[in-house]
């Protein structure tokens, strides 16, 4: 449990640490090692997106088949790396099996049946498919419908793109890169297009096909007796990749045509995904500009009125500097969404104030069990504060106006240089705010480690708050754990800032906002104060 730390001069620095309750062998989702893991997946995966297709109809041949069937399997090096690729993707189910995952409830699951039962229905079945070494596996057969069929299998390594669109997609959000990303899914298709152009024309054989015209063309006729003469792969590849890009982009110079019913069909299909790509991709580019530039003139609006502000007030270098950083960190975090909720109606902001601080009010201890209403009126009351690393919260000395619970980040205590205490994520800092009728002094420094969020609540709202729901108001100082306290409590008894002369000021400003007593007349003075 927390505890109120003292500022003696024989106290350390604190470091809160909690250690991870996790199985063995079990690796954290956000961990920098599957982190690059996921990158080097992803890197396989874009590797086996390009070349199985190119395998499957350009380099799988009965010749080649043949000679290596006399020289092993380690002959060809594009086979080498596939056997390379297909163990990486063996390698990585096992470490899905053992990665932690986020729930439905926001909670990191480590326990390995969990793990297993949540991959098993996710995304098992199409990284198992994708995974078998199928050439391997049907290795020794030189029948060309062996040929084929590992061909085809070999597509199977497709699917894990299922999986990388989904990865992709935390990109949506930046017009730049959504549209670099349809441009390579265009290239990509069209290579796809490419390898099935050249599969139908190799299988058309010596007739009227597009190799046979490209043959003639390039003057390296096709010849059945001697499968070495005739195009190159290269000529072939370059050659059926530029007839697919101009089918798809609807420019057509004719210059390699379908001649058979089978290309003829094939380039119908073409240009039917031609034009859903292009009215899909190249339709909405100005609307993807548009989106793309439209949160960077927003944030350069507001911007402008920050340094209009700094040059009309003559703000001085430094305390500029902390302003701009705030506003950008503030941007970075809020998207300048926050500015939105003033334009609501109250009723509709209380529900949206509640929603934004939900994760406070339902995992903080002294806020279960609150009325609904009383939740309502404590999440109006609530700011949300971010603070860049270095910026100081509260300076020691000054008066200690507001409770602050820490949502993201980590702060430090300091007395002079000293670092007496380090807080993070579900701490409290500032006073207990009903042990004293008035409001004390910071006896410390408050400094951001890092960029923190702080939920605070202003100690009059907390406790007008608090006034409306008396039955919820022991219940909240009983569980509600200050991690430090912030209070200077060496203080003269009798001067101004002592509990000695506060008495009669505590009365009187507790009937002036207790709402609940308002309309009662001469009962202010009679009635119980709902604190005690």
């Amino acid at each position: 449990l927390p505890q109120v730390l003292s500022l003696g001069a024989d106290v350390l620095p604190e470091y809160k640490l909690q250690a991870p309750r996790i199985h063995r062998w079990t690796i954290l989702h956000y961990s920098p090692f599957k982190a690059v893991w996921d990158w080097l997946i992803l890197l396989l995966v874009i590797y086996t997106a390009v070349f199985t297709p190119y395998s499957a109809a350009f380099l799988l041949s009965d010749s080649e088949e043949a000679q290596r069937h006399h020289c092993g399997y380690s002959c060809s090096p594009l086979n080498v790396v596939d056997l390379i690729v297909d163990i990486m993707f063996i390698i990585d189910i096992l470490i899905n099996f053992r990665t932690t995952y986020v729930n439905i409830n926001d909670e990191v699951v480590s326990h390995p049946g969990k793990i297993a039962i949540h991959y098993f229905k996710g995304w098992f079945l199409i990284d198992m498919v994708a995974a078998i070494p199928f050439d391997l596996l049907i290795f020794g057969s030189g029948s060309e419908e062996t040929t084929t069929l590992i061909g085809l299998l070999k597509t199977a390594r497709l699917l894990r793109l299922v999986r990388v669109a989904r990865k992709l997609d935390r990109y949506s959000e930046y017009g730049a890169a959504v549209l670099f990303l349809l441009m390579c899914t265009f290239a990509l298709i069209a290579h796809w297009l490419a390898c099935i152009w050249y599969a139908i024309g190799n299988v058309e054989g010596q007739r009227t096909g597009w190799l046979h015209a490209l043959g003639q063309q390039i003057g390296k006729p096709l010849n059945g007796s001697d499968p070495r003469r005739g195009p190159s792969i290269k000529d072939k590849y370059v050659t059926a990749l530029y007839f697919t890009f101009s089918s798809l982009t609807s420019v057509g110079f004719g210059n390699v045509s379908p001649n058979t019913n089978s290309e003829k069909i094939f380039s119908i299909c073409v240009m039917l995904i031609g034009s859903l790509m292009y009215a899909s991709i190249f339709g909405n580019v100005s609307a993807i500009i548009q989106r793309l530039y439209s949160g960077t003139a927003r944030y350069h609006t507001q911007m402008l009125r920050v340094r209009e502000f700094i040059r009309f007030h003559q703000i001085p270098n430094p305390l500029r500097q902390r302003l701009e950083e705030y506003f950008q960190h503030a941007w970075s975090y809020t998207n300048g969404i926050d500015m939105v909720l003033k334009g609501f109606p109250e009723c509709l902001q209380a529900d949206i104030c509640l929603h934004l601080n939900r994760s406070l009010l339902q995992n903080c201890a002294p806020f279960r069990g609150a009325t609904k209403g009383c939740l309502r009126a404590l999440a109006m009351k609530f700011k949300t504060t971010h603070a860049p690393p270095g910026d100081t919260l509260v300076h020691a000395g000054d008066v200690l106006t507001a409770l602050y619970f820490i949502s993201r980040g980590s702060i430090e205590i300091l007395r002079g240089d000293v670092v007496v205490a380090i807080l993070g994520k579900n701490d409290t800092f500032g006073e207990p705010l009903h042990l004293h009728a008035r409001p004390g002094k910071s006896r410390a420094d408050v400094r951001a480690l890092t960029y923190c969020d702080l939920h605070k609540i202003l100690r009059e709202d907390l406790l007008e708050v608090l006034d409306m729901y008396p039955e919820f108001s022991d219940r909240f100082w009983s569980t509600l754990e200050i991690t430090f306290n912030l209070r200077d409590t060496n203080m003269i008894p009798g001067s101004p800032g002592s509990d000695e002369l506060d008495g009669g000021f505590s009365r009187l400003r507790r009937r002036k906002l207790s709402f609940r007593r308002r309309p009662e007349k001469g009962a202010g003075s009679g009635g119980r104060d709902p604190r005690g």
